[in-house]
């Protein structure tokens, strides 16, 4: 019989939290339980940062409890720091802490972020099919589904079920259509919102960087959320990244947004590898006619101003929408297309950058 949340609650009510006595369940420390339909269990410990070390034993009973039930699959119980203080905060001065540098990811020889400023835009429609066409050319790629509120790499990867946790620290990604992936979305139930502040984000992007056995990739693509927010910023402070590639359409209101997202990465120090124009123009399969619903040229005309490249230009079709929600994106069910050979020559444009 799988495991039910009530029976980890149950279970971890015989804890004791150090700094009020009470049971971590009553001390509202236990955070974002999740057991799902193999009894795979997730769960999260806010704490006082100042007692991370006293902290980690109740860390590791509550784990051996969780994995004592009977029913239970992968278990995985990850502390985050909350930052409410308990008395006024010390103004002496003193010497700051050396900060900690962005991180290499162990095989992983590039990095590369598909960012835009708002959502909309097809930046993970983009970020799929960069992945798959760069594998064709015999890449070995990983794609980080990044955008935590809104993960999308699974459906249109055509990929579902459970990553493993042999030893409830290292985490197994999925595999489709040549492409390692990983995805909150894997983590969750079908609808299920993620409801977290931002530590439990930077918490969990961090692990799924350095806990994913990523194995020896040539790239790893991260999706990022729009906007300019926790995620990214956590990714370029924490990961050694080589750029960044901004997705927008041409109108005027996602390039407002889009600059924004460029200014981001600019102050954080990231180089912007180049733009791509999304849903640049749409033929009609019935009579031919073009047409720019969005207008047209204002990414290339953006690109020109930041100096950055124009990577390419995807058109408005049907067939990319379809493909994608089908799991097999253009370039890997009809690569023979022009829509597929748009997201091919932008592939082989990063790869001749030399960040692939």
């Amino acid at each position: 019989m799988t495991v039910k949340r009530e029976d980890v609650l149950a279970a971890l009510k015989d804890i004791t939290d150090p700094v009020s006595g009470s049971d971590i369940v009553a001390a509202g420390i236990v955070r974002a339980l999740n057991v799902d339909d193999a009894g795979n269990t997730r769960f999260v410990l806010e704490i006082d940062p100042a007692k991370a070390e006293a902290m980690e034993s109740v860390r590791a009973e509550a784990e051996a409890r969780t994995r004592a039930l009977e029913g239970v699959g992968s278990v995985s119980v990850v502390m985050t720091a909350h930052a409410t203080p308990k008395s006024p905060p010390d103004l002496k001065p003193r010497k700051k802490a050396e900060p900690q540098g962005p991180q290499k990811i162990p095989g992983v020889a590039h990095i590369v972020a598909i960012a835009s400023g708002k959502g909309g835009v097809g930046k993970s429609t983009v970020s799929a099919n960069l992945a798959c066409a760069l594998a064709a050319e015999g890449k070995r790629v990983g794609l980080l589904d990044a955008d935590v509120y809104g993960p999308s790499q699974p459906r249109m990867l055509g990929v579902s079920g459970r990553p493993a946790s042999p030893d409830g620290k290292t985490i197994l990604p999925l595999r489709n259509h040549g492409v390692t992936m990983m995805s909150l979305g894997l983590m969750v139930n079908e609808g299920q919102a993620v409801v977290w502040r931002g530590p439990m984000l930077i918490g969990a992007l961090q692990q799924m960087l350095m806990q994913v056995q990523w194995g020896e990739l040539d790239v790893l693509l991260v999706d990022l959320p729009p906007g300019t927010g926790d995620v990214g910023m956590t990714l370029a402070q924490k990961a050694q990244i080589d750029g960044a590639v901004i997705v927008s359409t041409p109108q005027d209101v996602a390039l407002i947004d889009a600059r924004k997202g460029i200014d981001m990465f600019n102050q954080l120090g990231t180089p912007i590898l180049g733009m791509i124009e999304n849903m640049s123009t749409h033929i009609c399969s019935n009579c031919g006619h073009e047409e720019h619903i969005f207008g047209h040229g204002g990414v290339a005309r953006e690109a020109e101003t930041i100096g950055a490249p124009l990577l390419g230009e995807i058109p408005l079709h049907l067939d990319i929408r379809t493909a994608a929600d089908g799991g097999a994106p253009i370039v890997v069910s009809n690569p023979d297309s022009p829509q597929a050979k748009a997201f091919r020559d932008i592939a082989l444009k990063l790869v001749a950058m030399g960040v692939v």
